[in-house]
Parts: structure tokens; sequence; C-alpha cells
């Protein structure tokens, strides 16, 4: 009984019907009462003295993190001091909606990703026979299994165009690069990766700390999709230790070119399309040696030290919906090659050819953490020696090598010659 009322109360914030348009502004909307500005209710000053989080320019109660424990009053029993949204109403009440431009248009690229995976898994059912699939090693319960997918889908989609409002986009039509089921299932595994990381990337700058908490139980779902489709792949499930979240331009780069045409009122996305990048020798997963499995040791299929060949397309070509969106890079001249995955941005240096749109790398061998004295021998055999290029994971070409971290990769942006290309590294 809890748990209905509990949807219930989610539906009512965030339904289509009482969705509330979003003006720029930020606004509170509080079940079966009219919306009320900020500026008017009762909001919590914090103290000047107190310290300015690094992350996000705020102020917050003060902390030492290498002291630990807790070093301040209890607010109520067995609650610790800090925390957002934690406080009760007037403090916090969840609001369902964007509350910022960076919102909207994250919460619309989200929506643009649940859609064309709503019509991927049902078209790749209905475009293969039942026979079609058994002969891949895909009986009835796992084709059944895609449909529940499917099925899914239809909640992500309605749950983030609830959020959205009026201006939810709507369904598009779609373009596919495939016409087996091992084709179908290995870009779905590569399409689900992307729009998972697409939206870790984002997830934790969002204004709406309400409308994340709905996004992450909708993503996490998402994560099981894409490791399914690496078991009906025939590919080890999950050979990383973190999954890896990516700029919102980058995952717009990788879905547009899929998408041939949108219903004329669809919201124009502002996320930066990035010329297309080529690996030339992408590893193939497909194999049929290796059939439909809960898991396989399988071999990785790249390694250390692998040369790389990459292509790249002139920036002003016209991509996405209807041909609306230009590819566009505010970068210089290609130099490096970034590796995105886990919690690591690599870079390794680009071989140019003569043409200057293709050249090539040597894949490097880095680990996630770096072996520490007594623990690792620096080996693949360590009990810390995970590598950091593994899985479906991505790359792009860069001007030059700037440090940045999973929180700030977006920064990342304005270096991007070309790029990102899902690489199958394992």
């Amino acid at each position: 009984m809890k748990s209905a009322i509990l949807s219930a109360l989610v539906l009512a914030s965030c339904g289509v019907v009482n969705a509330l348009p979003y003006t720029g502004g930020v606004r509170i909307a509080m079940n079966n009462q009219k919306p009320v500005d900020e500026d008017t209710k009762d909001v919590f000053t914090p103290p000047e003295d107190w310290p300015i989080s690094p992350d996000s320019g705020e102020k917050h109660i003060p902390y030492d993190w290498q002291k630990g424990g807790i070093q301040n009053p209890k607010p109520k029993p067995f609650t610790p001091a800090g925390g957002k949204g934690v406080e009760p109403w007037p403090l916090t009440k969840p609001f369902y909606h964007p509350l910022s431009d960076f919102d909207h248009e994250s919460l619309q690229l989200a929506l643009y990703q649940e859609y064309i995976e709503l019509d991927l898994f049902r078209y790749g059912l209905k475009r293969f026979s039942k026979e079609e699939f058994e002969k891949y090693g895909i009986d009835e319960d796992e084709q059944f299994l895609l449909q529940y997918m499917s099925d899914q889908e239809i909640g992500h989609a309605r749950l983030i165009s609830n959020m959205i409002g009026p201006s939810a986009a709507k369904q598009c039509n779609y373009s596919y690069p495939f016409d087996t089921v091992q084709g179908f299932i290995d870009f779905s595994q590569k399409l689900t990766k992307w729009g998972e990381a697409g939206v870790y990337g984002f997830l934790s700058h969002l204004d709406s700390r309400s409308a994340a908490t709905l996004l992450t139980q909708s993503i996490t779902t998402e994560a099981r999709q894409q490791l399914i489709f690496r078991q009906l792949e025939g590919l080890f499930p999950m050979p990383e230790w973190f999954e890896p979240g990516i700029p919102q331009s980058w995952a717009w780069t990788l879905l547009a070119p899929w998408i041939y045409s949108c219903p004329e009122d669809n919201h124009y996305l502002v996320w930066q399309n990035f010329p297309a990048l080529n690996i030339t020798n992408n590893p193939d997963p497909t194999n049929p040696y290796y059939t439909p499995d809960i898991s396989t040791n399988r071999t990785a299929l790249s390694y250390p030290g692998r040369k790389v060949e990459l292509a790249w397309e002139k920036p002003g070509k016209k991509v996405g919906p209807d041909g609306k969106y230009t590819t566009s890079t505010d970068a210089g001249a290609p130099k490096f090659v970034a590796w995105v995955n886990q919690l690591n941005l690599t870079y390794t240096e680009l071989k140019l050819n003569d043409d200057g749109f293709s050249g090539w790398t040597i894949q490097p061998g880095d680990y996630v953490f770096p072996p520490e004295s007594g623990k690792s021998n620096g080996t693949d055999t360590g009990p810390q020696a995970v590598r950091i290029v593994n899985g479906t994971m991505f790359i792009a070409i860069t001007d030059s090598n700037p440090f940045l971290t999973p929180f700030n990769l977006s920064l990342i942006n304005p270096h991007v010659v070309a790029g990102p290309a899902v690489y199958a590294s394992g």
C-alpha cells in the first residue's frame, strides 16, 4: 500500500497534466497548489563563514574530509548534518521538472535516446523471424526478454516526457546499420552503452536533483540492458570495474546520425555535433564461435600496443533529423587521441597521415589505479591490475591533452577535433 501511495505522489508531481512549462526561471510546484516563485518561499541562508564547495560553488556545512567522522551537531536523531534536499518543507520540496536550460536540454537528449531504444528493440523483433533468432542462439525466452526491454523503454520515455512537460520531443524515424541478428545485437549493445554513459555524464550536474533521482532509476535499468546485450553477443558481460560518463555533445554526436526525420515541432537540441570519427580497424565482437550465454571467459578483442587506425570527416556535414544539424569543431590541429573509460581519461599521440583527416595511434596499456607496492606487480595477474581499455568504450581526436576527470569531462569539448567513436576493445 505504501508503495502505491508513493507512486501516486511521484506521478502527481511529474504527470503531464500537472507539468509546468519551463520558462527559464526557478519555480517550485506543490501538489494541488499553484506554483510559487522560489524567492517567496522560506529558504535557509548559510552563515557567512561556511566554506564554498569546490565542485558546485555553493556554501556547505564545514567538514574536514581528512579528519573524517562526525564533526557537526546532528540536526535531528539518527541524521548527520549536511546533504541536499533532505530538509522538510518549507525548506525543500521535490520538483521533478527542469530548473534550468541545462536541465531541459539534458532531459530532451535523454528522451531522444529512450525513443530510439524503444524503436530499435521493436524493429529488431519485427525485422527478424523467431527462426533467425534461434539460429543465432536466442531462444523464445530470450526473445521475450528483448520484448520486455522494449516495454521498459515505454516507461522511460513516459517518465522523461512527464518531467519535461509540454515541450517534450516526440518519437522520430530512424535508420539502422544492420541486416542480421548478430548486427542487431551488436548495434544495440553499443547504442545502450553511449545512452547510459551520456546520462552519467550530466546526471550529477542537473539543477533539479529531484529529476536526477528519477533519471537515475531509469538509467540503471538501461545499464542492465547493455549488460544483457553483451551476454547475447557472447561477450564477457562486464569486463570493467567502473562505468564511464561522456558529455552530452558526445552522446548527441553518436545518436543523431541514426535519426533521419522528426516531427516539425520537435525541440532543436543545443548540443554540438562533432565530425564523425571512424575506427577503420575496430575489433568485431560478432563471432560464431561465441554464442549467447550468461558469461564467457572470452579473450579481449584488443590489446596494449595494438595499432588503431582512424579516419574522420571534415566539419560542416548535415546530420541528424531532417539534416537540421551541422557538424562543427572549435579545436585546432589534431594531435592526440583521447581514451575515455571507467574513471579515466588517457591520451596517446596521434600519428597524422598526409591527408590531414586520417592517422593512427597505439592502444595504451595504463591501469585504472596505479600499481601499489606490495599489491600489484604491474602485470595482468595483480589484483589491482585492471586496464583502462576494456569493454565498450569511447575515443576521440583532440588538439591537446588537458587534464580532466569524470566530473568535469565536458571541458574537453573545445579540444575535440572529431568523434567520439565507440571502440569495441573487449
